[in-house]
């Protein structure tokens, strides 16, 4: 409880600080204080992103908490095929109902290989939960409602890519042994079933408060990220690589993987680099992002052998990026 207490009140002065630069005008405090424009500028950017993706970040980890709580991972299982092949599919659509962010669905895939899953079938659900989701369905057509192509491309490619990572993961992994750590190998007694109602709904307000100042912080580190890009550097050289056909998909891969933007919340700040990064590039980001991130990295090695982390790493990256490609030929 101190620690929630304490990041409230730290969050609380961050945004009091942004809101006064924001009213900055109002009050004649750029007079004042002779604070130069690019700053101003910074500031109105940062919030205009930051304002925008908070709705859907509080939407998303209400509902992903409410699952948290009340829907068990025999649920999700009892739908799933036993054929290994014919498994992906249904596995897909069972990442696209569930509203589970990068965040949460780490130790939800462990559960499910706990109970019998086969691991080409949880890494499905893995990388396709967190961006076919419909909260961030929604997210991303409300930040690119005149821009629908994006939408449609985001959910598209990223329904094929969970597949062809299935099939991969597959291919690799076939005879061998579990990748889980051994001391994640059996499982794990989950106590929350036996919960009254009232403290279910205890439950879903701690889990919610708890992941909405994770993906806080995240999302503040990539609003400012991209609100920097756009006042402080200069514009001809990002349109020189964000505009090239093989570099500018590349790069926003990197982008997405270091900024470990919330997928709820990423297509803001997407889309405020619209005007910088072709619409391929911009796809790159919102596609391989929620997939494979350095924060969603660091959950995995907590849970499974470094080897097998940064093979997903690989094969994720090597999918994505010609998919990526493919596109962009076909469709510009």
């Amino acid at each position: 409880m101190k620690g929630f207490l304490r990041e409230g009140v730290i969050y609380a002065l961050l945004f009091l600080i942004f809101f006064a630069f924001l009213f900055a005008d109002t009050m004649a405090l750029d007079d004042r204080l002779n604070i130069p424009s690019r700053v101003l500028d910074f500031n109105t950017i940062f919030l205009s992103i930051f304002l925008e993706a908070i709705p859907f970040v509080l939407l998303g980890v209400f509902v992903s908490s409410i699952i948290q709580v009340f829907v068990s991972d025999q649920t999700i299982q009892k739908y799933i095929p036993s054929n290994p092949l014919g498994a992906i599919f249904p596995a897909v659509i069972a990442g696209a109902v569930f509203p589970i962010c990068e965040c949460a669905i780490v130790p939800i895939v462990r559960r499910l290989m706990q109970k019998g899953m086969k691991l080409h079938v949880a890494m499905v659900i893995l990388v396709s939960a967190p961006v076919l989701n419909p909260i961030v369905l929604l997210s991303t057509f409300y930040a690119f409602s005149s821009d629908l192509i994006v939408v449609y491309a985001r959910m598209g490619l990223a329904f094929i890519i969970a597949m062809l990572v299935g099939l991969a993961i597959y291919a690799i992994y076939r005879n061998k042994t579990n990748p889980l750590r051994e001391q994640f190998g059996a499982i794990t007694h989950e106590h929350q079933a036996n919960h009254s109602f009232t403290q279910k709904i205890k439950d879903i307000f701690y889990h919610a408060s708890d992941e909405f100042f994770t993906m806080g912080k995240f999302l503040l580190i990539g609003a400012a990220f991209a609100s920097f890009i756009q006042t402080f550097l200069a514009r001809e050289v990002l349109v020189q690589f964000g505009m090239d056909p093989f570099l500018g998909p590349a790069v926003m891969m990197a982008f997405a993987y270091f900024l470990s933007l919330c997928s709820e919340a990423d297509a803001f700040v997407g889309a405020s680099l619209s005007q910088i990064f072709s619409t391929s590039s911009i796809v790159a980001f919102l596609v391989y992002g929620p997939m494979m991130d350095l924060k969603n990295t660091l959950l995995m090695l907590a849970y499974f052998k470094a080897r097998f982390v940064f093979t997903l790493i690989a094969v994720v990256t090597f999918i994505v990026y010609p998919v990526i490609l493919i596109f962009q030929a076909l469709m510009f």
